[in-house]
C-alpha cells in the first residue's frame, strides 16, 4: 500500500496501536502457568473490545486470534494446552484490520530469567530491525534492509532465517512488496517509495537458517531446533524517516 491521504494515515495508525496495544497486554500476561490458549483468548476479548478483527483468523482461517510460538518454534505457533515455563523464549504476533485497513507485529521475549543465548538473540533482533530501519528512504533500494540484518546478525555471532521474510501490508494483511529479506539480495531491484507500508520483521537465529511447516500446517520450526527471535512492526516510508505505528 502507498498512503496518500491524511485519511489513510489516521486509519492505518489506529489499527497499527490496536495491534500494539494487543501485543504488549499479552507480553504482560505471559508468566510461568499460563496457557498460549489463555493467552490468546484474552487477545479475541481485545480485539473485540477495540473492534478489530483478527488478521490470521479473519484472513486465512488460522486456529487462533494470534500466532504464539515457544522455545523451538519459529513462527506461526498454534495456541493451546502448552504452558508457559520460566525461561522459555516466547513469540507473541499480532496482525488486525479495522475498517478495511492492516498493521502486523511481533516479539520475541524470555520469560522470567532464562538462558543468556537467548536474551541476547531478542537483543540482536532489535539491533538488526534499528539497522534495518536506517534504510527505509525513497528511492533507496529495498535490498538495503535485508544487508543491514545480516550484517548485524553475523557480527554478533548469529545467522538469519533465509525463507522467512516481511512483506507489505496496509489494505491486506500480505501485498506487495512481497519479500524484504534478511540478508543481501544484488538481484533485488525493488526501490522504496514514499508512503510505502511494511511489515518488517528480521528473524536471528542461533544456528539455523531455513525452517519447515511441521504437519499441523502451521508451525514453522527448524531442522536443528535453533532457537529463533523475532521483532516485527508496521513501517510507513516517508522523506522525514520512517514512521513505526505498531510501537
Amino acid at each position: 500500500m502507498i498512503v496518500k491521504t491524511t485519511e489513510e494515515l489516521e486509519a492505518l495508525k489506529e489499527i497499527g496501536k490496536i495491534c500494539g496495544t494487543i501485543r504488549d497486554e499479552m507480553i504482560k500476561m505471559t508468566k510461568p502457568g499460563v496457557t498460549t490458549k489463555e493467552l490468546d483468548d484474552f487477545a479475541g476479548e481485545l480485539f473485540e473490545k477495540y473492534g478489530a478483527i483478527s488478521g490470521p483468523k479473519g484472513e486465512y482461517d488460522f486456529p487462533g486470534y494470534t500466532c504464539i510460538s515457544v522455545n523451538e518454534e519459529v513462527a506461526h505457533g498454534i495456541p493451546g494446552n502448552r504452558v508457559i515455563h520460566e525461561g522459555d523464549l516466547v513469540n507473541i504476533d499480532v496482525s488486525g484490520s479495522k475498517n478495511g485497513y492492516f498493521a502486523d507485529t511481533g516479539l520475541s521475549f524470555v520469560v522470567g530469567n532464562g538462558d543468556p543465548v537467548l536474551t541476547q538473540i531478542c537483543e540482536v533482533a532489535k539491533k538488526a530491525f534499528d539497522a534495518g530501519l536506517t534504510k527505509m528512504k525513497p528511492g533507496s533500494r529495498l535490498n538495503r534492509i535485508g544487508k543491514a540484518v545480516f550484517q548485524t546478525a553475523r557480527s554478533n555471532g548469529f545467522t538469519v532465517i533465509m525463507n522467512l521474510t516481511g512483506h507489505g501490508v496496509g489494505r491486506a494483511l500480505h501485498e506487495e512488496p512481497n519479500h524484504i529479506l534478511n540478508y543481501y539480495d544484488p538481484q533485488d531491484p525493488i526501490l522504496l517509495k514514499e508512503g510505502m507500508v511494511l511489515a518488517f520483521e528480521p528473524f536471528i537465529s542461533t544456528g539455523a537458517e531455513e525452517i519447515y511447516q511441521e504437519d499441523d500446517g502451521w508451525t514453522f520450526t527448524t531442522e536443528e531446533k535453533s532457537f529463533v527471535a523475532q521483532i516485527e512492526h508496521t513501517v510507513i516510508v516517508t522523506k522525514d524517516g520512517p514512521v513505526v505505528i505498531t510501537e
